[in-house]
């Protein structure tokens, strides 16, 4: 049985703890995390620091800041462990390849924690996508709109530096990557900035992928929608279900719309109407199997899903993104 380190005990360092305990083939060491205020489990071993550490650990999952991933990952790699980062895999793309460069030095394994790569549903669609069910994909269009609490952005690094384009864009870029390939070009407005914080908080992005279709994205953190990954599959016990589709992906011979997986097809001009064909796949806990992944990866079973250098390029359009919209805010 693999025994797993926690390097973080934010909001998602215990999502991944909890995720450890439920899973049947690992065990968690503990957790590293310098805040004594946060060492609240009596049944957990804390350590303030990597140096601390004196129990067996075979992986780690570096779940703090990310400005301390490349420094956490590297120290990661001296004590010999294999590693799951979150995602941002680093602060920037130069980050990315010294981190990448000690890994394999080290002969270590990494998986990065773009962990809606692991949705079945996911796959289908990029399955539908690449395989010509629909035909020459033309457009992609997708929304990621909510009101996020202002006590989120309250004392805390997000008063300044809460952008929804890091914190929350990032995933909707990778996987706009995994599923629809590689991005050519980039355009982005940014919106109001509602909060007074001299923020990014709503914008719009235009991208031209390698293949020549044109994706966009309409976001905003100030918004209560129906629309965005986390409301359209439930994945966040944090944000409130609503199962709409929030991805919409047009074809030369169909559409298809995600999360639903309603497939568009049968009508070759505008005087035929379009036939629904709702797709099913089985569903997952993605953290869950974001951690049986995991362990395959650090077992030399697996490849990973996400590799540092792929996490390097969805992090580097997604920083282009936020410069663009940041120049923009007054």
């Amino acid at each position: 049985m693999a025994s797993l380190i926690v390097m973080g005990a934010g909001l998602i360092g215990l999502r991944h703890i909890e995720t450890i305990k439920a899973h049947p083939n690992c065990k968690l060491a503990g957790v590293i995390e310098p805040d004594k205020s946060r060492h609240t489990d009596a049944d957990i071993s804390y350590f303030t620091s990597i140096d601390d550490v004196d129990v067996e650990v075979d992986g780690a999952i570096i779940a703090t800041p990310t400005f301390l991933h490349k420094d956490n990952g590297i120290d990661a790699a001296k004590r010999g462990w294999h590693m799951l980062i979150e995602k941002p895999v680093t602060a920037t793309p130069e980050d990315a390849i010294t981190l990448s460069e000690a890994v394999d030095a080290a002969g270590l394994h990494c998986l990065v924690g773009h962990h809606r790569r692991q949705h079945p549903a996911i796959h289908k669609l990029r399955d539908i996508v690449q395989n010509g069910t629909i035909g020459t994909v033309v457009t992609s269009s997708l929304i990621w709109a909510m009101r996020k609490p202002d006590d989120y952005f309250q004392d805390n690094w997000r008063s300044t530096d809460g952008s929804p384009v890091m914190i929350n864009l990032i995933h909707d870029i990778d996987l706009m990557r995994f599923v629809l390939g590689e991005i050519d070009d980039i355009q982005a407005i940014a919106g109001n900035s509602l909060r007074d914080g001299g923020r990014v908080e709503s914008g719009a992005i235009l991208m031209r992928m390698a293949s020549g279709l044109t994706a966009t994205i309409s976001f905003a953190d100030t918004t209560p929608s129906p629309w965005g990954f986390e409301a359209g599959t439930n994945e966040n016990p944090h944000i409130a279900e609503s199962f709409q589709d929030m991805w919409w992906i047009t074809g030369t011979k169909g559409a298809v719309s995600f999360p639903s997986l309603t497939l568009w097809t049968g009508a070759s001009h505008w005087g035929e109407a379009p036939v629904p064909t709702k797709i099913d796949v089985p569903s997952v806990t993605p953290l869950l199997q974001q951690i049986t992944h995991f362990l395959a990866v650090m077992a030399g079973d697996e490849q990973p899903l996400i590799t540092i250098s792929d996490a390097a390029a969805s992090l580097a359009a997604t920083h282009k993104i936020e410069q663009l919209l940041a120049a923009q805010i007054r």
